[in-house]
């Protein structure tokens, strides 16, 4: 099973979705971090011999009810153990999730942990939905998935493209097969730092002025490439 994603190049990628026990393992290793962070602010002053106050209680747990929210949104997609499992939230579209789709996620989290069988639903949704969606996930337009997607990555960026394709950046001229072979090279690894530094260099050497995220940014460059050097 993979979920089917299309780029602004109408290039199909398809990614597998996160399987339950990925994303049960995650939310563990979630649930050690914020074990560890109540151990600190509690433990701290329990040792100390002070008697924490309400005010104190309710500041330090906010970061406890607010982590999903937070992680996701400054982590882009991902939480602790998202990142210790190699999985991510990512919209149905491809695109990287708003701060809407986060908020829909985690409001519809603490619903489905609500009552006897809280943990129970989000397990049988994820099992029964085709694309690997909790309730969140399915009002939020978002799904989880591995990083590495199912197909490979040359598969992508060698594709022939069709004789009616339209270069968005015709700079590219400006660029060599070397570093072709660099921004390749770099989409492989899937490292999202490296990917942003190699944007703009491009956009350095090049001159190019572009909007489009750094991932189908890079994407747009190789396949213009392709295309001008094939002509």
């Amino acid at each position: 099973m993979s979920v089917a994603i299309r780029t602004s190049q109408n290039v199909l990628l398809e990614y597998e979705p996160a399987s339950i026990g990925e994303r049960i393992l995650a939310a563990m290793l979630d649930y050690l971090v914020i074990f560890g962070w109540v151990l600190l602010v509690f433990g701290i002053p329990a040792r100390l011999k002070i008697t924490p106050g309400t005010f104190y209680s309710i500041l330090v747990l906010s970061p406890v009810l607010f982590y999903d929210l937070l992680s996701e949104w400054m982590l882009n997609g991902r939480s602790v153990g998202k990142i210790a499992l190699g999985i991510r939230v990512v919209m149905l579209d491809g695109s990287q999730p708003g701060l809407g789709a986060y908020l829909i996620r985690w409001v519809l989290r603490i619903v489905e942990s609500v009552g006897f069988l809280g943990g129970i639903v989000p397990i049988i949704t994820v099992a029964a939905n085709g694309k690997g969606q909790r309730l969140g996930d399915i009002a939020a337009g978002t799904t989880v998935v591995k990083l590495k997607p199912a197909v490979s990555l040359d598969d992508v960026l060698f594709q022939p493209l069709p004789e009616t394709y339209v270069v968005q950046f015709p700079d590219v001229r400006l660029l060599s097969d070397r570093d072709m072979g660099i921004v390749r090279h770099i989409l492989r690894q899937g490292d999202e730092l490296a990917v942003q530094r190699t944007a703009d260099k491009i956009k350095e050497v090049t001159g190019i002025q572009s909007d489009l995220p750094n991932w189908t940014f890079l994407e747009t460059v190789v396949s213009d490439y392709q295309f001008i050097t094939a002509q």
